[in-house]
């Protein structure tokens, strides 16, 4: 790769960069704004009905992961997500070239810390406090913003890499093209 590439690359990545941590610093800011308007206008455990039979707003504090599994293991939990959020912080800064991972990975940062701030900062203390959750469909789970992101983001990861969709834009394995070209130089054994 000459320099101008090179260059090209760097800037691209950069500004991909950019994006992918205003769409997650997005997803921050709402998630959070959500929770604090529900824990300013409802009790703890009030469900107000949206679409009847369907969906519900209800206030819980959720001290486990998905589903209030785990709920010992809260630093655990803590720790994961931090790692998880330094993990695509890099993949943003470092790594991506194409929108679509952008988007999808800033959605997943956003929900990540959106999660890790409550963890790190509710009560009942640093590192162990409680996620506020507040969507509720019926009988399926209570979630919030943060969690919504998280799903979202991981289903369109799911279809890029089962499309084959590189960080880098291409479509297919990187090896794909190596084995293509060393197959028609070998002579046939």
């Amino acid at each position: 790769m000459d320099e101008t590439q090179s260059g090209n690359t760097g800037v691209k990545a950069k500004k991909y960069a950019g994006l992918g941590l205003v769409i997650a610093l997005i997803a921050l800011v709402l998630d959070q704004t959500v929770k604090i308007v529900v824990e300013q206008n409802m009790r703890l455990g009030q469900s107000i009905e949206v679409i009847p039979g369907f969906f519900n707003i209800h206030y819980i504090l959720n001290p486990g992961a998905a589903f209030s599994i785990g709920e010992d293991f809260t630093i655990v939990f803590a720790l994961l997500q931090i790692a998880v959020a330094v993990y695509v912080i890099y993949l943003l800064t470092r790594k991506i070239l194409v929108r679509s991972w952008v988007i999808a990975l800033g959605c997943l940062l956003g929900g990540v810390l959106g999660n890790v701030v409550d963890r790190l900062f509710r009560e009942p203390f640093f590192g162990f406090g409680h996620v506020v959750d507040m969507l509720s469909v019926n009988h399926f789970a209570i979630f919030n913003v943060a969690d919504s992101f998280i799903v979202c983001s991981m289903i369109a990861v799911a279809y890029m890499l089962i499309r084959g969709r590189n960080l880098d834009g291409t479509i297919g394995e990187a090896g794909d093209k190596d084995k293509t070209d060393n197959s028609e130089t070998e002579p046939n054994a």
